[in-house]
């Protein structure tokens, strides 16, 4: 009995993971551009709400950028939480970068297009990396990448921004980061503000974090 009342919360929570993933993927507005960027959808807010803010503000202008800005509000998008690895075993986790921009990259070593763009992230961590947090997120899967062939890639090509081993596949799953490599750039509120699938340039990876600024 113990083992099948186990089994079911173990299958409701796989459920509540794959739903926010699926929430935070559609959450994107259909047209992406040529840079594959693709911006948060704010949809609309409910006339409830507009009407509140219409009374609060007392005039047409200001009930009108009340409500504007009460609907950016509620449909913004909260960057899911997760916890990967440092190359050392130390836990990381998301919510401890939360105070500068996020630029979140899923990559892998055998990831050609990974490989193409990793160059201008970087030379923009090296330019920003003050201002800008960069999570560079390794698919982990234990055979076709590990922590060793991962690091051994990165310390061969001389790059120095922080990567970080997804050895549960937490993050992936949270972010449905199924196609490689995927990049989220998330405010210092904690919001995504665009994603980007496929390798991207180095201009439309200024774009994003332009964003985010």
């Amino acid at each position: 009995m113990s083992s099948k009342r186990t089994f079911y919360i173990i299958l409701l929570i796989l459920v509540a993971v794959i739903g926010g993933a699926y929430a935070l993927y559609t959450g994107f507005s259909s047209s992406v551009s040529a840079q594959q960027l693709a911006l948060a959808d704010q949809g609309a807010a409910g006339d409830v709400e507009e009407d509140k803010a219409a009374d609060e503000a007392g005039k047409d202008g200001e009930a009108d950028e009340v409500a504007q800005k009460s609907k950016e509000e509620d449909d913004r998008i909260e960057a899911p939480d997760f916890t990967v690895y440092d190359a050392e075993g130390n836990e990381v986790r998301l919510s401890e970068h939360i105070g500068k921009p996020i630029v979140l990259n899923f990559w892998a070593s055998w990831c050609g297009p990974c490989q193409m763009e990793m160059p201008d992230f970087h030379e923009k961590y090296l330019e920003l990396s003050e201002d800008i947090n960069f999570m560079m997120i390794n698919m982990t899967d234990g055979s076709r990448e590990t922590v060793e062939s991962a690091s051994g890639f990165i310390e061969e090509q001389g790059y120095t921004f922080p990567v970080f081993y997804d050895s549960d596949t937490e993050a992936a799953m949270n972010y449905g980061a199924y196609s490689l490599p995927t990049t989220f750039f998330i405010d210092a509120e904690g919001y995504v503000v665009a994603r980007a699938t496929g390798a991207i340039d180095a201009d439309t990876l200024q774009k994003g974090i332009d964003m985010i600024k």
